[in-house]
């Protein structure tokens, strides 16, 4: 027998399933936020190293480029600029484009500057005497080591660049 009255078909979701629903939204978003955060400071990291890797073959290039020797500059955090001897800028990059929270440590320590020659290859000394870093390594200042993924930028006596991890197996391509 039919009804005078129809039945009424719930079309959407009642306010408790859209609570639980938001609840559950909440919880995982409270669990994920401290690796998204780590995540975002490794990203960090690797924006810098690669930032330092490139303004280095950009030095390199331009050195072999104009046929003259062309600086690589380390300033403060991960900005640098690449010079001409005579103190040209050829190009430069500020340490509060995407990596503000990096840290860098150059070794021999206290130096800053890196030397081209004509040919790409690393000179001895710079223009002022000093001794050229060989090795940058870049790591958080605000995240802890073991969730840190700290890296290494290197520059070979023939000007190679090479970016690699200092805490990676020895038996895979990107360790040191």
């Amino acid at each position: 027998m039919l009804s005078a009255l129809p039945k009424s078909r719930s079309l959407g979701f009642s306010l408790i399933e859209l609570m639980i629903a938001v609840a559950i939204l909440a919880i995982l978003t409270g669990l994920a936020m401290p690796s998204f955060q780590a995540w975002l400071q490794n990203a960090q990291i690797r924006n810098a190293a690669e930032s330092v890797q490139n303004g280095l073959q950009r030095a390199r290039a331009e050195a072999v480029g104009r046929n003259t020797d062309v600086e690589f500059v380390l300033g403060a955090g991960s900005s640098w600029v690449v010079q001409l001897t005579d103190g040209t800028n050829i190009e430069s990059r500020s340490s509060s484009e995407g990596s503000r929270d990096v840290t860098v440590a150059v070794t021999p320590a206290g130096a800053t500057t890196v030397t081209f020659n004509n040919f790409g290859g690393l000179k001895a000394a710079n223009a002022d005497a000093s001794v050229p870093f060989t090795q940058v390594n870049l790591d958080s200042s605000v995240l802890a080591a073991a969730a840190s993924q700290e890296l290494r930028v290197t520059i070979g006596l023939g000007g190679n660049v090479r970016m690699c991890d200092p805490n990676a197996p020895a038996s895979s391509p990107r360790a040191c």
